[in-house]
């Protein structure tokens, strides 16, 4: 009887680890050498009325929409005034987190007046970034 209560407690106290393991997923591996960059507009670009295009490259990895899982392969997500949350997390969709999940290379944007950081990051079939995160430089524009 006092065995299978110390068996019960145990596995009640790892229950909560077991669990939390099954929530992360292992992040797809980069390909050495891969590489994510902003084409346009450069760092230091200065926008007049706001609205632009955006185009973003890269090298070493192919695109592939959204919910297609295939190696070596991810789509674009941008990141404005923002930072690249958890990497072991989906990139979240909001207005600071803009998704490209139909394997888009170029997006038309429209900022408000002031200066902006763009950084480009790929996520995989899931928008979770790569391991190791396949990200370009951050850029600062300025909209006037």
């Amino acid at each position: 009887m006092l065995r299978t209560a110390v068996i019960a407690v145990g596995a009640l106290l790892l229950l909560p680890l077991f669990l939390a393991g099954q929530g992360m997923a292992d992040r797809a591996k980069a390909p050495e050498g891969a590489r994510a960059y902003i084409l346009w507009p450069a760092n230091g670009t200065v926008i007049d009325g706001g609205k632009f295009w955006v185009r973003m490259g890269l090298q070493n990895m192919g695109v592939a929409p959204a919910g297609i899982s295939h190696a070596e392969t991810g789509h674009h997500h941008l990141l404005i005034d923002a930072d690249l949350p958890n990497p072991d997390e989906p990139i979240p969709s909001d207005k600071q987190h803009l998704h490209f999940g139909g394997g888009q290379t170029e997006a038309r944007l429209e900022l408000s007046p002031g200066t902006h950081t763009l950084q480009m990051v790929l996520g995989d079939a899931d928008h979770i970034p790569h391991d190791p995160p396949v990200m370009s430089e951050k850029i600062t524009i300025t909209v006037r």
